[in-house]
């Protein structure tokens, strides 16, 4: 029977910064991180999808969490087919990444489009640099020019460039992988990466590149989830040791991804809350996670986490409606709820 850990998809969001909940004392980078260590076990890294990592935050984030504490890393932009600024990169690789991302006939991406226009569909609104002190919004806002999922590929992008900045984005976690601080790699792929062969070429691609590494998969085209190719979806991560992400986000719009929660790895099983915005997708960050969870929207999920925690070794359980203390709260109030339904029947351990 595994443990549920939850948390929340940041602790660095402006918008929780600016909202009090660290108190005095406890607002450097250092107090920050050690305030919210205390109150959860889990946290995830979203200024990696922004920027990449370096071995001494990596570093600092080890020292300042206790043991048993874990780090889901979300996956730089480009390695997930996302739109990447240049300047995103490191100095010495953006001549030659600007260089591959010009406009050429013929490109397409992982789900069948024309890749030029797949490399604007995005515009920069984080502002996170991985330093552990970064205002960064979620990874779901886009991140620029370039990118879209090709067969192989990011947006066209070289498998030898893809593999040396895989080099660099993996070695800086070696801190926390070797301290076991790190919980998993989450790769959230583009709402235009379509299920087909070509997106599943693109997927093995990924897969290879972080053999040995845990890793989470989150889909944002529906299309994988939807009854008819649930089972498809489902034995297509098992069979490569991936983590399926399950969402919880509103189900009333055409881009909703059905709340299905099949656990494909028995390492790990993962719940993202996104809030249920009826604005996600079109409006700003703060429009679409605006959401306040009731307690009657939490409890019930608390029976699907304790089914998923029946199949896996651990259940991450994170909350991504990341306006003021929201995230936080819901946190805190999931929590609560598994705590009581653990009491009234004997089951997975959930992790303080």
């Amino acid at each position: 029977m595994g443990e549920i850990l939850v948390g929340t998809c940041s602790w660095t969001d402006r918008a929780l910064l600016a909202s009090g909940w660290y108190p005095p004392g406890r607002r450097d980078a250092a107090g920050r991180l050690r305030h919210y260590a205390e109150r959860f076990p889990v946290v995830e890294v979203d200024a990696t999808y922004y920027a990449l990592p370096s071995v001494r935050n990596s570093r600092l984030w080890a020292e300042r969490t206790p043991p048993g504490f874990r780090f889901d890393v979300k996956a730089f932009s480009l390695l997930t087919g996302h739109p990447t600024r240049p300047e995103a990169l490191p100095a010495d690789l953006r001549e030659a990444f600007r260089r591959q991302q010009r406009p050429g006939p013929g490109r397409r991406d992982g789900a069948g489009r024309d890749a030029n226009a797949a490399a604007g569909a995005g515009t920069a609104t984080g502002t996170g640099t991985g330093t552990g002190t970064g205002t960064g919004g979620g990874a779901d806002s886009g991140a620029g020019t370039g990118g879209g999922a090709d067969s192989g590929t990011a947006g066209g992008t070289d498998g030898g460039l893809l593999d040396e900045i895989w080099r660099r984005f993996s070695g800086a976690l070696e801190p926390l992988r070797r301290t076991g601080r790190l919980g998993t790699l989450l790769f959230q792929f583009p709402p235009w990466l379509a299920p087909g062969p070509r997106a599943e070429a693109f997927l093995d691609r990924c897969r290879e590149r972080t053999a040995g590494w845990p890793v989470a998969v989150e889909f944002r085209h529906p299309g994988w989830w939807r009854a008819e190719r649930l089972a498809a979806t489902s034995a297509f991560l098992a069979d490569r040791d991936m983590t399926a992400v399950a969402v919880d986000m509103a189900q009333s719009l055409a881009t909703s991804v059905p709340p299905v929660s099949p656990v494909t790895s028995r390492r790990l099983a993962m719940t993202r809350f996104h809030g249920r915005s009826g604005a996600w997708g079109t409006g700003t960050k703060e429009e679409r996670f605006r959401h306040t969870y009731a307690p009657e929207e939490l409890a019930e999920w608390v029976p699907r986490l304790r089914a998923m925690a029946d199949e896996a070794d651990a259940v991450h359980v994170m909350f991504n409606n990341c306006c003021a203390d929201a995230s936080v709260r819901a946190a805190a109030s999931m929590r609560r709820l598994l705590d009581e339904a653990a009491h009234r029947r004997p089951g997975p351990g959930l992790r303080r």
